[in-house]
This record gives structure tokens, C-alpha cells and sequence, in this order.
């Protein structure tokens, strides 16, 4: 992967965004698989639900929330499997749900994957 982007699923898809993968554990509210334009839902990858949970989009718990989906993103093959699966992929879009564009954790998947 050369260059990974994020998007929210609200926002409408562009060519420019290249593949297209969802990132959240659960579909987002609204939208239809035709609306979020994804080419590939990878729910295995998102944090797991007790550390969504325990998050809750609560800015106070941002940094501690960080340090713990990145150490799951260590030992989640699915998350190997994903790498490898796209090293040929010049441009990917993560996309995600999440209202806070400043705290989610499509930012700490955008730059675990940029530094492998």
C-alpha cells in the first residue's frame, strides 16, 4: 500500500479514493452497502468491542486508547493477512463511521498500516 487515506462513510465516495475498505466492527447507521461503496467490509481489523466500548469516543481516553488498539493490531493476523492481501494496492481509503474526526480509530489503522 503507497498511499492510505480515511474517509467517513458519510462522505460521498470518490474515484480518488481508490479501494475502498470499511474499518468499523459494526455498519454504520443509514447507509446501504450500494451508499458506503466499499469494496471490502474488514470488521476483524476495527478494535474489539470491549475496547470500543471502554473508548467511547471520550477524548480524555484518546491516547490510552491508541496505545491499546495498537497493541491488538500486533496480534491480530487478520491484520497480517490484510497487509499482505494488499501490497499491491497504490491507493486505499479506510472508511469509518465514527463522528469524531479527531479521535477514532481509523487514524491509528491509517498509520499502523503506513508503517509497515
Amino acid at each position: 500500500m503507497r498511499t492510505i487515506k480515511i474517509k467517513r462513510v458519510y462522505e460521498a465516495p470518490a474515484k480518488a479514493d481508490g479501494y475502498r475498505v470499511l474499518i468499523d466492527r459494526v455498519w454504520p447507521r443509514g447507509i446501504t452497502k450500494g451508499g458506503a461503496a466499499v469494496d471490502e467490509w474488514r470488521k476483524e481489523i476495527a478494535p474489539s468491542t470491549p475496547l470500543r466500548k471502554w473508548f467511547g469516543h471520550d477524548p480524555e481516553r484518546w491516547k490510552e486508547f491508541q496505545r491499546r488498539y495498537r497493541d491488538e493490531l500486533k496480534h491480530n493476523e487478520a491484520v497480517t493477512q490484510f497487509i499482505d492481501a494488499h501490497q499491491s494496492t497504490s491507493v486505499m481509503t479506510l472508511v469509518y463511521g465514527a463522528k469524531d474526526e479527531a479521535h477514532n480509530h481509523a487514524l491509528v489503522l491509517q498509520q499502523y498500516l503506513a508503517d509497515r
